[in-house]
């Protein structure tokens, strides 16, 4: 299997898909398999690992859900051509082809790259660098990207840098919507007459097919892009700023979050930008990490 067919293979892992819910299950545990591999631990994970540290990073960068099951990205990725479970002939599965979790428990199973992929990844580093940004690029937000890679335990060089696919005229329209300043503080510094750490944040991600569109759009500051990326707050349909029950926090926490808790957005300069609510809807479902704090 050469370079090319490897990437090729990452490119189009297979994701389970319904309406516009995320699915980064696979994309995450690839870039956790590779952070492991580049540490120079084994080949192949016990499932008992992955199944402990592998459901923090579904909780952290994965949509809410009451429950964080790694069996089935560990189990699929086999059908991707990329990986292998040992033992996998001694697993019940079930009438969907998904292997029971008590069997993954019971056998001390261990899940892998097959090993001529992982020997490419281990003698070729821009290779599995070039894996690791493609797979960011192409399930998340650029704000979330050195979170991951901390979280991971992977450090890219300064040349690998994510590449832009957007609209290059979302972030103009989307500043001038809101008049050059932030749509939850108001921030609006300028050097000279350019805006400074001032960025067009995408309500659905680019990355989940939103549409680079005033109407999926929110001017904000460099702080508040990351806070509402991150899921730490969203909007509700009345245009609300709604902060997590999860965030907490001392310095800073009162100032840049609670203040602005329950108050309406600074709205954009026409009704016909106001933020749309399918793409809010979609945020509050598949990013903020919820419930709300009372009003």
């Amino acid at each position: 299997m050469d370079r090319k067919q490897i990437i090729q293979k990452f490119q189009t892992l297979n994701l389970w898909k319904r309406g516009g819910e995320r699915a980064p299950h696979k994309p995450l545990l690839v870039l956790y398999a590779i952070g492991k591999l580049l540490r120079g631990e084994d080949r192949l994970i016990p499932y008992s690992d992955v199944e402990k540290n592998f459901k923090n990073l579904l909780s952290e960068f994965g949509p809410r859900r009451n429950f964080y099951l790694a069996q089935f990205p560990f189990w699929r990725l086999q059908n991707d051509g990329v990986w292998e479970v040992s033992d996998a002939d001694k697993i019940g599965q079930s009438s969907s082809g998904d292997a029971y979790i008590t069997d993954l428990r019971r056998y001390d199973v261990t899940g892998g790259f097959l090993e001529p992929i992982a020997n490419q990844l281990l003698n070729d580093a821009k290779l599995a660098f070039e894996i690791v940004q493609n797979l960011l690029d192409a399930h998340f937000p650029s704000t979330l990207h050195e979170d991951i890679l901390q979280t991971v335990g992977i450090e890219l060089p300064l040349q690998v840098s994510p590449r832009q696919t957007r609209d290059p005229h979302f972030r103009e329209n989307v500043l001038k919507a809101y008049e050059y300043k932030c749509a939850v503080c108001g921030f609006d510094v300028k050097l000279r007459h350019q805006p400074v750490a001032l960025e067009a944040a995408h309500i659905k991600w680019h990355q989940a097919g939103g549409p680079d569109i005033e109407v999926n759009g929110l001017a904000l500051c460099s702080l508040h892009h990351k806070l509402f990326d991150r899921g730490v707050f969203t909007l509700s349909e009345h245009l609300e700023v709604l902060v997590s029950e999860y965030a907490n926090g001392s310095v800073g926490f009162e100032e840049w979050l609670m203040r602005f808790h329950g108050r309406t957005i600074n709205f954009p300069q026409r009704h016909s930008y106001y933020p749309q609510g399918n793409f809010i809807g979609w945020h509050m479902k598949e990013v903020f990490k919820g419930a709300s704090r009372e009003l």
